[in-house]
């Protein structure tokens, strides 16, 4: 979450590492606002002395205090002492009074997250009191942890920069099952999501008094299998993620050390049932693999074409014959090569520069081998949809087997390929793709189309939705351009 406008970079007295710790607290304070029931306001000082919101955030497991977001406004003046009391002290500042509202009644606390003796921000806490009862053990025990982690703000202990941001889905939430241990990592509390997640692993005894390391250790089945992070996090001793599967089920866990000016005295563990996500995950990794081999059989396929059509064109005596069957060979290789590209990556895209550029150089030497024909090419194509891709890659074959063909006709000469991405009326973004060569220039009277030329712009107008135009070479020779949009949503819109 970016929190950081850049007036409040131009003013502030970070030092190294300052800013990354306060990104680091907004993306991890919903774990608090959760526990402790509360809205939690994230406050900066300004130069003037006042302070302004950078961030908000809403508890899930309670209804939110403050319906309009007023991150980017200033702080109000019945809030200001409070903020101020905490920025100085740099110690945890209670109302001394409930705030009371039309509609609610407000307990506000100010803490001051300070880091290396410096406070660098001010987080405010506003839960509601107007629904007040009797609060369960729960609710005490979830206030509790909260508290401990804004402690440990104040003592710069929180957060931990060695928390893991790794990409993996399916991060535990405190509504998805909370567990908290002593310092021994036996655990005090178990919420009730927490005890149903490790019954569906297969432990059906309760898990208060007892070590989740033991726990967890009697559950596993394989233990060649066990990720090396586990023992840690069902300790609480490091700020880890890690699975663990037993039955078929597979449970996310995150562990959260508690930690004072001395020592670790527990740790909070997180642990939400993740097999669903991880089925699903597998089922794409199998789709992934297979449409990658489909395309590698595909490219296969046409390679065998290829050679079947190379041999049949050995055996033919008509030279005319023999140069449509080479053709035909260009035009399935080219094929061949998006279908060899696709079966490389993960997605349905193609990085066509780099496939441009094993076809533009060999295109041209095909086209006419006795010939002495450098290649050009300028711009960037960037990542194309495969159903652009191919057509594409046909198109700019036969125009550069045309311009060495027919513009340069026997001469030594130059051929170049630009690529220009743009944008157009701010709908889609455009493709400008130009085929120049240095040779004899355009005819006189109307133009001849070949097979090929045929082939071009039945693909630029019905595949490519493009349009095409032939035009003289300001130096000479032969300039094609191409103008094609690359929303491909837009295009079937």
């Amino acid at each position: 979450m970016a929190i950081f406008t850049d007036p409040i970079k131009d003013h502030a007295d970070f030092g190294p590492g300052d800013a990354e710790w306060l990104h680091l607290l907004v993306g991890d304070w919903q774990l608090v606002a959760d526990l402790a029931f509360a809205d939690l306001a994230l406050w900066f000082p300004v130069p003037d002395g006042g302070y302004v919101a950078l961030a908000h955030a809403r508890p899930s497991t309670s209804h939110t205090v403050f319906h309009s977001d007023f991150v980017g406004e200033r702080i109000r003046a019945d809030l200001h002492p409070l903020v101020d009391a905490a920025y100085r002290s740099r110690h945890i500042e209670r109302s001394s009074e409930t705030s009371w509202t039309a509609e609610t009644a407000m307990r506000v606390e100010a803490i001051p997250f300070v880091r290396n003796g410096r406070t660098l921000a001010v987080v405010t806490s506003h839960m509601d009191l107007s629904s007040s009862r009797m609060p369960s053990r729960l609710e005490l025990t979830y206030r509790q942890c909260a508290y401990d982690l804004l402690r440990m703000g104040t003592l710069g202990l929180w957060p931990d920069f060695a928390t893991p941001t790794g990409s993996r889905r399916g991060a535990p939430r405190v509504g998805d099952g909370l567990i908290r241990l002593d310092a021994e990592g036996v655990v005090q509390y178990a919420s009730p999501n927490g005890v149903s997640a490790f019954r569906r692993l297969g432990d059906m005894e309760t898990l208060e008094g007892r070590s989740l390391a033991e726990i967890t250790t009697a559950l596993l089945k394989d233990r060649r299998m066990v990720d090396e992070t586990l023992p840690l996090v069902v300790t609480g001793r490091m700020p880890w993620r890690t699975e663990i599967e037993s039955r078929g089920v597979s449970l996310s866990l995150r562990a959260i050390p508690l930690r004072d000016e001395k020592e670790r005295f527990g740790a909070l563990v997180l642990c939400r049932d993740v097999s669903e996500l991880r089925r699903r995950e597998m089922e794409l990794v199998s789709k992934d693999a297979t449409i990658r081999e489909i395309h590698h059989r595909v490219k296969n396929n046409l390679q065998t074409v290829a050679a079947l059509l190379r041999m049949q064109s050995r055996r033919m005596e008509s030279e005319e014959g023999q140069q449509g069957l080479a053709q035909a060979m260009r035009r399935v290789s080219t094929i061949a090569l998006v279908h060899e590209t696709l079966s490389q990556g993960l997605t349905q895209n193609v990085d066509f520069d780099e496939l441009i550029d094993r076809q533009f150089r060999l295109s041209a030497e095909v086209a006419s081998p006795t010939q002495e024909v450098r290649t050009r090419r300028e711009g960037s194509f960037g990542e194309l949809p495969s159903d652009l891709a191919t057509p594409l890659a046909l198109v700019i074959n036969e125009l550069v087997t045309n311009a060495v063909e027919h513009g340069l006709a026997g001469r030594r000469g130059t051929v170049g390929l630009a690529a220009l991405r743009h944008g157009k009326k701010g709908r889609e973004e455009r493709l400008t793709v130009t085929v120049t060569d240095d040779g004899v220039g355009l005819p006189p009277g109307p133009r001849h189309e070949g097979l090929g030329l045929q082939i071009v712009r039945t693909l630029v107008q019905s595949e490519l939705d493009g349009t095409i135009e032939w035009l003289a070479g300001e130096a000479g020779g032969t300039e094609v351009r191409i103008d094609m949009g690359l929303d491909t949503e837009y295009r079937r819109s």
